[in-house]
């Protein structure tokens, strides 16, 4: 097979050196979109790429290829690609599936959890007051979601910003920010060099609720003092597992895979700072990596159903 196979590998040891400018640079929404698509896209089509070249080994060994028809030794003679290279792809193929489906089921029975507890919140305009003197907020998907909200929390802010708090949960509902830290995060099981996307992502939903309640409130700085004065509050409360899972974390954004970077910081500098532009230089690049991964993906099937069809033809 021709080296179109191999770069959706390459572009994924490359890829993520742009995951934390793409989040810093670019005005969040887009960033988490481009980020998100990025990690899908390099995520399958790395997988794929791992299935050809396990194929290729597969049609060697002259059992299975005699279940095809087809022709071992022409196999060997035609197809450029090393067996250990098959080899090592189809092990590496393999992890990625399992480790995929693992997230996968994990995700889905957090999110159907989830899902429930909402459902059997008793709610006031969609949030929910629960006695606990820990300062916590956070949303919690379902049909409808919920704003969660402890007495601990509604007694370290004031009015005022209470509906920067609220406003702020209320977008990761809106939005559905845990779908696409979901699909980041898929993305990042199938191939691990994409981890710094997923986290990017994580990071870029929370200034998406942000800047959200920046728009609605219409003060920027109020709403950066409110992040990191709730941030303060909550430093020593336990997170909750299930909103770990889910990735919607609210204002408990600092206990992100970002932590160590402080997220927290970053996130009230941006809100002093004038919004984001949509940086049109960065997501011209995010689509040239997007397209070349595509083309070279379908390229490589190409060449494997060229490959079948003359093995097959002996």
């Amino acid at each position: 097979m021709r080296i179109a196979v191999y770069l959706p590998l390459l572009l994924s040891l490359i890829a993520p050196l742009g995951a934390r400018p793409l989040s810093e640079r670019c005005e969040p929404r887009l960033a988490t979109w481009l980020l998100t698509a990025t990690a899908l896209v390099l995520g399958t089509a790395s997988t794929v790429s791992l299935g050809l070249l396990a194929i290729t080994g597969l049609i060697r060994i002259p059992q299975l290829a005699g279940l095809g028809h087809w022709s071992a030794h022409t196999a060997q003679h035609d197809d450029p690609a090393q067996l250990s290279v098959a080899l090592i792809a189809g092990l590496l193929l393999g992890g990625a599936v399992l480790t995929a489906a693992r997230m996968l089921w994990r995700r889905a029975r957090t999110l159907a959890a989830a899902a429930l507890d909402a459902a059997c919140m008793p709610a006031r305009d969609g949030t929910v007051i629960v006695d606990d003197e820990a300062p916590d907020a956070y949303a919690l998907p379902g049909l409808p979601g919920r704003v969660v909200v402890s007495t601990g929390m509604i007694h370290t802010l004031d009015e005022a910003e209470h509906g920067i708090l609220l406003a702020h949960e209320r977008a990761h509902l809106a939005a559905h920010h845990y779908a696409f830290v979901a699909v980041a995060q898929l993305g990042a099981s199938a191939n691990p060099l994409l981890r710094p996307f997923a986290t990017a992502v994580t990071y870029t939903i929370e200034r998406w609720a942000d800047e959200n309640a920046a728009t609605t409130t219409g003060d920027r700085r109020r709403v950066a003092h409110t992040v990191g004065k709730a941030a303060l509050a909550t430093r020593r409360a336990p997170a909750r597992a299930a909103d770990a899972a889910l990735g919607i974390l609210g204002i408990r954004s600092r206990r992100s895979p970002l932590a160590g970077a402080g997220p927290v910081p970053r996130r009230v500098a941006a809100l002093l700072a004038p919004p984001l532009g949509h940086h049109p230089a960065l997501t011209a690049a995010t689509a040239t990596v997007l397209t070349a991964t595509l083309l070279a993906t379908a390229e490589a099937a190409h060449d494997l159903h060229l490959l079948l069809q003359k093995v097959g033809a002996w």
